[in-house]
């Protein structure tokens, strides 16, 4: 899901595409886009939409959408609990970042 994800808690947080995609540093045609394509991939929508009137339009994350993103952040979790032992070998075998410089010298 990617962005798609991160989308979607935006707009759970601000009840507007327009705020989620700047709070995402995303244009407005992309946050559509990416809410049609979720909203097509699923038998009923994650995200509904009001149109305009005296308190402006809004957008609200359906029960649906919350529970695949829930659903989502558990798959992430265990992948990442996974493959846990391998992500830190292949750090082993980084460099050290570098010191940061000193005041005084």
């Amino acid at each position: 899901m990617c962005s798609s994800d991160l989308l979607l808690e935006e707009l759970d947080r601000s009840g507007s595409i327009s705020a989620a995609a700047r709070n995402m540093n995303m244009s407005y045609r992309r946050a559509w886009q990416l809410i049609d394509a979720m909203n097509a991939s699923f038998p009923e929508p994650l995200v509904v939409t009001a149109v305009g009137g005296k308190r402006g339009g809004g957008a609200q994350v359906t029960e649906l959408g919350r529970s695949v993103l829930a659903r989502f952040r558990g798959m992430e979790a265990a992948a990442s609990a996974a493959i846990a032992a391998e992500v830190r070998q292949f750090e082993a075998l980084m460099k050290a970042p570098p010191k940061p410089a000193g005041n005084g010298g």
